[in-house]
């Protein structure tokens, strides 16, 4: 399928992030682009702005009449649609062209010099970063976050280079073609697609088997490529890391170089990594180390990835993505560096019935770890519930004294009534949509006296 000659996309799940990104991506290349979502987003939104017309409804009499020609257009859709989504089943049944949204990533970028960032954690802030970087020579990144410096989750360049997160999700980045890839973390997730850890591996380890030119690692990982890792002896080496006003420095060691006094306006250790394996991959390609720190040192991050939505003098408040275990540590870690002498609370919305069940113990062990714990109910995104797996059987398991299972219209009440100055606002579920609204409603409670 050459994509040249696609004129019409429509995307069924068109809000999802990963999603977004490819219809910002056609409709950016003038391609007509409609789409179905469950609900209107702060993305749709966007989408809309640029003509792309989007439908809330699962029902087939929404779907713009052209769209319908399937000589003519391209289905896309993500695997986290429910299979018996009736937009969906209509392509299917007619027999459009319809491909993941994976199989579309990697059509877009097999003809480009490719970058890959995988792992299970440290993905969207690792390939935000590279893309950031890699637009100094025009780089298109499609992104699994909305960038700070763009304010969107794709940075269109030209068609030479492309910048791609490679989700192991539904073993997605197979369906990828990179010349340079990282990765991350190979933690236990997903398991609902991979059954078990080992088999999860085994699809990293086919991964790294696809990577053209270079692959890069966290030291630690049990795959053969270039290592990086914070003060031990690696590849790519941080050193000499400093905490100074609200930003690290450090220096980094190369295969063949060094250089001295990276700034990095991001908060926890883990955002070192991050950062040092973005690093590493564009000093791979040739990107000098001069302009790598010059373009690290003004970015901004990402969306809800340890983003201050307040910050007043009586009350701090904390959005993060964490969903897993491991992200839940290591924003604790993050939050205790910045204020080691605040009460922290957490709000933490779990993800995913099967997610809570297979880490129930490590989310019990992360969650414990501060001072006090809202809990709300699972998010069950594309999954049915699962008998006997609730937020209460977690709830039971947290050891921390204060803690407290709570709804969403109580939050406001519940952190008014708190002791606690620092505020964090964990999950992958609609909290991510809830938590403008909390953060408005608090403004109002405590004044608008941020600094």
């Amino acid at each position: 399928m050459n994509l040249k000659e696609i004129h019409q996309v429509y995307f069924v799940g068109i809000g999802g992030i990963g999603m977004s990104a490819i219809a910002r991506y056609f409709a950016s290349n003038k391609k007509q682009v409609a789409g179905y979502d469950k609900t209107p987003s702060q993305i749709t939104k966007d989408l809309e702005k640029l003509g792309v017309k989007v439908h809330f409804e699962d029902d087939l009499k929404k779907i713009p009449l052209s769209f319908l020609k399937k000589e003519e257009t391209l289905i896309v859709y993500t695997p986290a649609i429910p299979k018996n989504n009736r937009v969906l089943t209509y392509f299917l049944e007619h027999n459009f062209t319809v491909l993941k949204r994976s199989e579309v990533l990697g059509k877009i970028t097999e003809t480009t010099f490719c970058f890959a960032v995988a792992g299970t954690h440290g993905k969207t802030t690792t390939s935000s970063i590279l893309g950031h970087i890699m637009a100094e020579v025009n780089a298109t990144s499609f992104l699994g976050g909305i960038s700070e410096n763009y304010n969107s989750n794709l940075i269109l360049g030209a068609d030479k280079i492309s910048v791609v997160e490679a989700d192991e999700f539904d073993r997605s980045f197979l369906k990828l073609s990179p010349n340079i890839a990282c990765i991350t973390s190979m933690d236990a997730d997903h398991l609902d697609i991979y059954g078990d850890a080992a088999a999860l591996n085994e699809s990293f380890i086919e991964f790294s088997n696809k990577i053209s030119e270079t692959l890069i690692i966290a030291k630690g990982l049990p795959l053969k490529g270039l290592t990086y890792a914070v003060n031990e002896p690696a590849d790519y080496e941080a050193l000499n890391l400093k905490v100074e006003s609200g930003k690290y420095s450090f220096d980094v060691k190369t295969p063949s170089s060094e250089i001295k006094n990276i700034e990095v306006h991001l908060p926890g250790q883990h955002n070192v990594m991050n950062t040092l394996a973005a690093f590493a991959m564009a000093d791979s390609y040739g990107i000098s180390l001069e302009t790598i720190k010059k373009r690290l040192s003004s970015f901004k991050g990402v969306k809800r990835r340890f983003t201050y939505k307040i910050k007043t003098e009586n009350l701090v408040l904390i959005d993060d993505y964490a969903h897993h275990p491991t992200e839940i540590n290591a924003v604790e870690r993050s939050v205790r560096e910045m204020y080691p002498n605040e009460n922290v609370l957490v709000v933490f919305q779990p993800h995913l019935f099967s997610r809570t069940r297979d880490f129930l113990d490590d989310f019990a062990i992360a969650l414990s770890k501060f001072d006090e714990v809202l809990l709300l109910d699972i998010y069950p995104a594309r999954e049915v519930p699962i008998s006997g797996v609730n937020s209460e059987l977690l709830f039971d398991k947290i050891t921390c004294k204060n803690k407290k299972l709570t709804k969403k219209n109580n939050l406001v009440k519940d952190i008014k009534n708190s002791s606690a100055k620092v505020v964090t606002v964990l999950g992958a579920g609609d909290i991510g949509v809830l938590v403008n609204d909390l953060t408005n409603k608090l403004l109002k409670t405590i004044g608008n006296d941020v600094y």
